[in-house]
Order: structure tokens, then sequence, then C-alpha cells
């Protein structure tokens, strides 16, 4: 891999840990299952209802699981030295978004706040999501590295629009936009993950080339 391209990645990783570590200290508050905790506050009305209640923490808890996860697999180095440890973290990364955090994720966006605009786009959100993790995973099995990189650059773009909203509505109240707050919370529930896909497009249309240079021919055994 090109010297510039490697710094790059680190500094694309030291971004994720860095935001990793940050989600994980926005988490803990709700470790104590108060209702009237953070973004909580906003979801009294739904609060009561068991199975939305229940795949919120379960998505809470899993965010950064799928964060760390996700990125081990883009890493050149440990494709090379450790196949198995990208083997295993990616099996831990399919499982978790197949298991947890996308069918949670998908129950959570039947009751976004924003009203039907938002809740439309965070259910494509997660129903896209569990399938590129899903097709990602199958043509591992079928040993198509080729659509098993693209369908996992796809997945882990989605991962990401975890951090993306939230920088988004960082954006929005740093500079004061003058947007109503549901205006601003359905802008940010889209862009959130369109940018990211769009994003992650391009990379993989860059060519066999690019993707080559970026995931050389060295596969788990």
């Amino acid at each position: 891999m090109p010297l510039s391209r490697r710094i790059l990645f680190y500094l694309f990783a030291a971004v994720i840990l860095y935001t990793c570590w940050l989600m994980l200290l926005l988490s803990l508050p709700y470790t104590s299952f108060d209702r009237y905790v953070d973004f909580l506050i906003t979801k009294q009305l739904v609060y009561h209802i068991r199975h939305w209640r229940v795949s919120f923490y379960v998505h809470v808890f899993t965010s950064v699981i799928v964060l760390l996860t996700g990125l081990i697999q883009f890493s050149i180095y440990i494709l090379k030295k450790f196949p198995g440890l990208h083997r295993r973290s990616g099996k831990i990364y399919a499982l978790v978004i197949l298991a947890f955090s996308g069918p949670s994720g998908l129950i959570m966006g039947f009751y976004a706040n924003g009203g039907l605009p938002a809740r439309i786009s965070f259910v494509i959100l997660a129903s896209l999501w569990l399938l590129f993790t899903f097709l990602g995973w199958r043509y591992a099995m079928q040993r198509n590295w080729k659509r098993h990189t693209d369908m996992m650059i796809r997945s882990y773009a989605l991962t990401l629009s975890a951090i993306s909203l939230r920088f988004y509505a960082f954006l929005i109240g740093y500079f004061n936009m003058p947007i109503h707050p549901v205006q601003a919370y359905i802008l940010i529930s889209w862009l959130s993950w369109t940018l990211n896909l769009l994003i992650a497009e391009a990379i993989i249309r860059r060519g066999p080339g690019y993707l080559k240079t970026s995931f050389p021919a060295v596969r788990p055994s």
C-alpha cells in the first residue's frame, strides 16, 4: 500500500478509535436503565413499549463492537499478518449486526423522532445495513472476495452513520444554523447515511486497480 494511503488509513483509524471512546462515554449513562437520561428524555411516549426499549439498549450497547470489529476488516496489516483475527472479527461484526444491531435499529426506525420522513430514512438505513452485511458474509463463505469487499465497504459505510449523524448535528448546533429542530433532524437522518453510501460507491467504482491496491490478494484461509 502506498505511504499516502497508509497515512490516510491511520488517520481514519485514529478518528474511529477516538469516536468509539466518545460513544462508550455516551453509552455509560444508559447502564443505569433510567428512563430520564439524555436521548431517552425525548422518547417518553414510546419508552413503555417493551420491544422498543429492549431494542434501544441493545443498539446502544453493541455500537462500539461493530465500529471496532468493522475497522479491523480494513487493516491490510492485520489481513496479511493475522488473517485469523481478520476472519474472527469479521464473523463477530456480521453476527452482531445481523442478530442484534441491525434488527434493533430497524425496530427503532419505526419509532424515530422527526415523523414519517425520518422514520422512512432510518428503516431504509437499517434494511440496507442488514442486506449489505448479509451479502458480505455470504460472499465470504463463497470465497467471492471482490463482492465480499464491495459489500463490506457498503456495510461499514452505513455503520459509520452513527458517527456522521452526530457530526452533522454538531455542525448544525455549532454554526447555529436557522433550521427548525424537526427539520434539522429529518435532514441529518438522511445525510447521515446517504453521503456515506455515495462515498462508498465512489471508492468501489474506482475500479479493480484501486481495490487491488487497497485490498491485496491475501485472503483468509
